[in-house]
């Protein structure tokens, strides 16, 4: 069986941090690569609350999975990294209203730090 590849770039969309693609398309899914709290716009980490920064987040996600052609409610696995755990209900709370209904499955995981000094971060892997 063939396995397909395609490499996926938001052109706008935040500005990758390290040597990674966007996402990436294979065999029907799409994986995107973590999104921190970047404006896409100015390339920097946005100030707020917890709440606002994980919408940052989710809307950087939004941003290269339209990209793809894809959107992301269609998600089926989003994981959460947040470097103060005790964020965790505010950051649902924020993270409920991108999915209302049928959310995907989800992890939630408490990390010591994460790139650029971000504060959250998420990974999506998306049905197309």
């Amino acid at each position: 069986m063939s396995q397909s590849r395609e490499t996926v770039t938001a052109n706008p969309g935040p500005p990758a941090a390290g040597p990674y693609s966007h996402a990436v398309k294979s065999n029907g899914h799409l994986f995107v690569s973590g999104q921190v709290h970047l404006d896409p716009e100015t390339g920097q980490l946005i100030e707020g609350t917890p709440a606002e920064k994980a919408k940052r987040c989710l809307d950087n996600l939004t941003i290269i999975a339209e990209a793809a052609g894809a959107k992301l409610e269609n998600a089926v696995r989003v994981a959460v990294y947040v470097t103060d755990i005790s964020v965790f209900a505010e950051m649902n709370e924020a993270y409920a209203t991108y999915f209302p209904s049928d959310p995907p499955a989800r992890t939630t995981i408490g990390v010591a730090a994460l790139p650029m000094g971000a504060e959250v971060e998420m990974d999506a892997i998306i049905a197309l």
